[in-house]
């Protein structure tokens, strides 16, 4: 997906927001018609259930089907990882981005586990943007274009998108968005990321506290400024890609604190861009269960999880293929010879 040439790169990407199609209600009710005829009592697989009629809606299919899922990994460095706010210097995201490439990190494993596709897009890690804490992250044409590169990701074609991320100190920036979007305050929105603690994490708090504030405050700015001036690329490029998803009608699994960032982008332009999304899992960074809860979102897993990487995303990316199938293969009560209840 190409964004169109406008007076101002941003509003190519209002447009698209203001042009998001919605569900297809015709097609969740033959999966509705379906499962009342399937060989169980109404609503004994709970939210499977919901998660297949979630499917249908947005793959705009009858019978839902998850053939293709793709986990995609943005990964990108930021200048801000230089004030010390993570435990990891930010040469290791390449090196975690070779991991990925060898094959050797949890992902990789979780992708094989549930038979998922993984692709890893890299941006520009020699170029860390800047110190969010002292100055902007992008320019607009810089940031639009950044989305513009997401949108592309599923270029290739996919039925289930799971989004995940690596970058040193972006749970600093996803923490500086969280608290410009919602407010709050600073020390509610920061939480250990990689494992700082003490003087560490007090440091963090101080320098998501002057990036806000540099901006003017929570709730300031709108979004899409929120996100050119303490963003990231990685998160840019998931906002894109969420945004090219719903267009396309590819279901999105978010992953965990980073990823939700970018989605509360989206959310804050408009409070059903994330229909198309669910939550894989409640992030044991302590402050993404109440950006869920801002977002009124439903996480499918709680398993103590704060790795990142779209590992949250996979192992929810396996349920969803299990809802499917489950629909898909059960017969119904004719096909079994089975009495359906009165």
């Amino acid at each position: 997906m190409s964004l169109a040439t406008s007076a101002l790169p941003f509003d190519d990407i209002r447009n698209l927001v203001g042009a998001m199609p919605g569900p297809s209600l015709e097609a969740v009710e033959a999966v509705k018609k379906r499962d009342a005829q399937l060989t169980k009592p109404q609503g004994a697989l709970g939210r499977l259930e919901e998660l297949v009629e979630w499917l249908a809606a947005w793959q705009g299919m009858p019978m839902p089907k998850v053939t293709r899922p793709l986990v995609a990994v943005f990964a990108a460095n930021h200048g801000v990882a230089d004030k010390g706010v993570s435990a990891f210097p930010k040469e290791v995201t390449a090196q975690m981005v070779s991991n990925f490439a060898a094959g050797g990190a949890a992902v990789n494993q979780l992708c094989i586990a549930y038979d998922l596709g993984l692709k890893v897009f890299e941006l520009a890690l020699e170029m860390p943007t800047p110190d969010i804490s002292e100055e902007d992250a992008f320019e607009e044409s810089e940031c639009a274009a950044t989305m513009a590169f997401g949108m592309e990701a599923i270029s290739g074609g996919t039925d289930l998108l799971c989004l995940g991320e690596m970058g040193i100190a972006n749970t600093t920036v996803a923490a500086a968005i969280f608290y410009a979007l919602f407010g709050g305050t600073a020390e509610e929105w920061v939480g250990p990321g990689t494992g700082v603690q003490g003087d560490a994490l007090k440091n963090k708090i101080a320098v998501v506290e002057q990036a806000v504030q540099r901006i003017g405050g929570p709730g300031k700015v709108e979004p899409l400024e929120v996100l050119r001036r303490i963003g990231g690329r990685e998160i840019a490029a998931m906002a894109g890609v969420i945004l090219a998803a719903r267009m396309q009608q590819v279901p999105v699994v978010i992953d965990g604190f980073v990823t939700s960032a970018a989605a509360a982008i989206l959310y804050k332009m408009d409070k059903t861009a994330l229909e198309h999304c669910v939550f894989s899992h409640a992030s044991a960074e302590p402050a993404h269960r109440r950006a869920l809860t801002e977002m009124g979102g439903k996480p499918l897993l709680d398993l103590g999880m704060r790795l990142g990487e779209g590992s949250g995303a996979a192992i929810a990316a396996g349920i969803i293929k299990a809802a499917a199938a489950t629909h898909a293969g059960m017969a119904t009560f004719a096909d079994a010879g089975v009495a359906a209840q009165d």
